[in-house]
C-alpha cells in the first residue's frame, strides 16, 4: 500500500533566527510560494504572542523563502476539510488566521515585513497591517478572491478602504496586480528598497537595540529608492478609477468603464473590464459592499464582519462559488468556473445583506478578539 506523504513538521514550514535584538522569522513553504497552512498560521500567532512579552526582542522582521512572500491562504487545504469534514472545520482555518491578523494590526513592537516577490491574499494579512512593508522591483500584489467565489478578506475591506480614492475598489474587484512603486504610491507599501540591498538592511535591522519606529523607519530610508511609475500603470489613472468605481453597485461601475473603454486603450483599462466580467457575480457584489462599510469600521470591526462573510462561504447555503472557484482555478484548473447565479441582475440585495447577518448555526461563534492595547498607533491609519 503507497504511504502518503508526511507533513513537514510545523517548526520547519516557519523558521525562526535569534538575532541580537530581534527575530527574523522565515515562511518556508517555497514550493507552495509560502501559502499559510493551518500549522504556520498557528506557529505564527504563538511566535508573535511569545515575543510581545519578551523584553529582549526589539522588533520581528518576516520575510518569505524562494520567490514569493506569500501567495495566500492555503484555500485548496480549506476546501479539502471542509468535504472531508464540515464547513466549521474550515471556517476555524479563518478564525485564528483573523485573529493572527488583528494581533499584528495591534502589535506593541514594530514588524518588518520584507516584501520581496508574490504577496496575495493572506500574503498580504501577513504583512499589511503590520507597521513597515518594504516593497521591492520584485513585488506583485494583489487580492484575487472575486476569481475564486471569495472576496479580499484578512482585514481587507480595512486597508483597502483607505487607499487613495476609489483605488482599493479597483484592486479588490478587479484582482489587479500592482508592482512595488505602485504599492509604495498607494501606500500598501512604507519603503520600496532594491533587492540587492535587502541584505544590507537586514543586518543593519537585526542589530537595531531599539523599538523606535522613527529609527527603524531611518534605517530603511537609508536603502530606499524613489518610486518610478511605469508609463503603463493605472495608477496614472486615478480620476477615471475614481469616476467609475466610486459608483454606487457593481453593474454602475462595468457600465461606466465599458463607455470609458470607447477612449481609452490602455492594457490595464481591458484587464479591469474582462476581470469583472470573469469574476464570480456574488463575490463582486459582496466585495463592494464589504470595503464601502469598512471605510467606516475600525480593524476589529472589519474583521469580525468579514469572518461572518466567510462563514456565509464556507457554509454554502447561499451560494456554492468558492468551491466552483477552487475547482476551476486551483483544482482541474479549467479556468473555466460555473458561476451560480451567472449573472449580476440575477443577485438580489437581501442575499447580499445575508452575507453580512450572523450565521443561523446553533454552534456558530463570533469572531471574538483579543483585548489588546495599541490600537491608536495602528500603522494603515496612517495610510
Amino acid at each position: 500500500m503507497a504511504s502518503s506523504k508526511p507533513h513537514p513538521p510545523l517548526l520547519d514550514q516557519v523558521l525562526v533566527e535569534d538575532n541580537s535584538f530581534s527575530k527574523t522569522l522565515i515562511l518556508n513553504r517555497p514550493k507552495q510560494l509560502n501559502a499559510l497552512s493551518h500549522q504556520m498560521v498557528s506557529r505564527l500567532f504563538e511566535l508573535f504572542l511569545a515575543y510581545e512579552k519578551d523584553p529582549n526582542v526589539k522588533l520581528l522582521l518576516l520575510k518569505g523563502n524562494g520567490r514569493a512572500f506569500c501567495a495566500g491562504g492555503d484555500v485548496a487545504a480549506v476546501v479539502r476539510d471542509i468535504r472531508e469534514a464540515h464547513w466549521k472545520s474550515g471556517a476555524e482555518y479563518f478564525r485564528k488566521e483573523f485573529t493572527l491578523n488583528y494581533i499584528m494590526a495591534t502589535y506593541t513592537k514594530p514588524q518588518v515585513s520584507i516584501l520581496d516577490g508574490i504577496v496575495m491574499g493572506g500574503g498580504a494579512g501577513a504583512s499589511i497591517h503590520g507597521r513597515f512593508r518594504v516593497a521591492t522591483e520584485n513585488s506583485v500584489f494583489a487580492m484575487p478572491e472575486t476569481a475564486l467565489g471569495l472576496f479580499p478578506d484578512v482585514g481587507a475591506s480595512y486597508y483597502l478602504s483607505r487607499l487613495p480614492g476609489f483605488f482599493g475598489e479597483y484592486v479588490g474587484l478587479t484582482g489587479a496586480r500592482l508592482d512595488g512603486a505602485e504599492m509604495l504610491l498607494c501606500g500598501l507599501a512604507t519603503h520600496l528598497v532594491p533587492s540587492a540591498k535587502l541584505p544590507l538592511l537586514e543586518k543593519a535591522l537585526v542589530n537595531l537595540d531599539s523599538s523606535d519606529p522613527a529609527r527603524i523607519s531611518a534605517i530603511i530610508d537609508e536603502y530606499s529608492e524613489r518610486p518610478y511609475l511605469k508609463g503603463r500603470s493605472a495608477y496614472h489613472w486615478l480620476d477615471v478609477i475614481d469616476k467609475c468605481f466610486s459608483l454606487r453597485t457593481v453593474e454602475a461601475i462595468l457600465s461606466a468603464l465599458e463607455k470609458e473603454a470607447v477612449n481609452i486603450t490602455e492594457d490595464w483599462f481591458s484587464a479591469a473590464i474582462q476581470s469583472l466580467k470573469k469574476a464570480s457575480p456574488t463575490s463582486l457584489k459582496i466585495s463592494l459592499k464589504s470595503i464601502r462599510e469598512g471605510r467606516l469600521q475600525g480593524v476589529g470591526q472589519c474583521l469580525v464582519q468579514e469572518f461572518r462573510m466567510v462563514c456565509h462561504v464556507m457554509q454554502g447555503k447561499l451560494s456554492k462559488d468558492f468551491f466552483e472557484g477552487c475547482r476551476a482555478i486551483l483544482l482541474d484548473k479549467d479556468k473555466n468556473p460555473k458561476w451560480e447565479p451567472s449573472q449580476l441582475d440575477l443577485i438580489s440585495e437581501a442575499v447580499v445583506e445575508e452575507y453580512f447577518s450572523k450565521v443561523d448555526d446553533e454552534e456558530w461563534e463570533e469572531l471574538k478578539l483579543p483585548a489588546r492595547f495599541n490600537l491608536p498607533g495602528h500603522a494603515i491609519a496612517k495610510l
